[in-house]
């Protein structure tokens, strides 16, 4: 039961990167032009609409973003799959109350962008407390023109 409680709230934290429109940080280099403001404007707006979709329990926003070969490893270190992070999102036994996203960075390579962030987070899952503060980073690659999240790791911090 600890195990399948454990990657519920994997799943539901596998969310959090979406709780942004906080604080982004752009670290801009050399050569840092506006075709890569644009990725960064378009992964923060992809951000926020999956904090929306986690704070509305909206299962068809993963369905749409997770690519097939989806992986998330858990704060427990379990690994989870799209089918078992869109399972729990349906499930309706996962509530976000709260969800406060600082301290983002979002990275730039090509077509792959890469954000960390701490987020804070209240909320239950099977009646079970999970808020607290974490730390995650989530990996975006653009597929056929659209961001798809393909990795995704969170830990709780102190």
């Amino acid at each position: 039961m600890i195990n399948k409680c454990a990657v519920l709230l994997f799943c539901a934290l596998a969310a959090l990167p979406a709780f942004c429109g906080q604080h982004v940080a752009l670290h801009p280099r050399s050569g840092f032009d506006s075709g890569e403001q644009e990725t960064i404007r378009q992964i923060v707006d992809m951000e926020r609409q999956s904090k929306d979709a986690s704070l509305h329990r909206d299962a068809e926003f993963p369905s749409r973003t997770l690519a097939e070969d989806y992986v998330a490893i858990t704060p427990l270190g379990q690994v989870t799959t799209k089918q078992e992070t869109i399972t729990a999102r349906r499930s309706g036994q996962l509530r976000y109350e709260a969800m406060n996203v600082t301290d983002m960075v979002v990275r730039v390579y090509g077509d792959t962008a890469v954000v960390t962030a701490r987020a804070d987070v209240k909320g239950q899952q099977l009646g079970e407390d999970f808020s607290g503060p974490y730390r995650y980073t989530r990996v975006w690659v653009r597929r056929n023109g659209h961001w798809q999240t393909v990795s995704y790791q969170a830990t709780v911090t102190q």
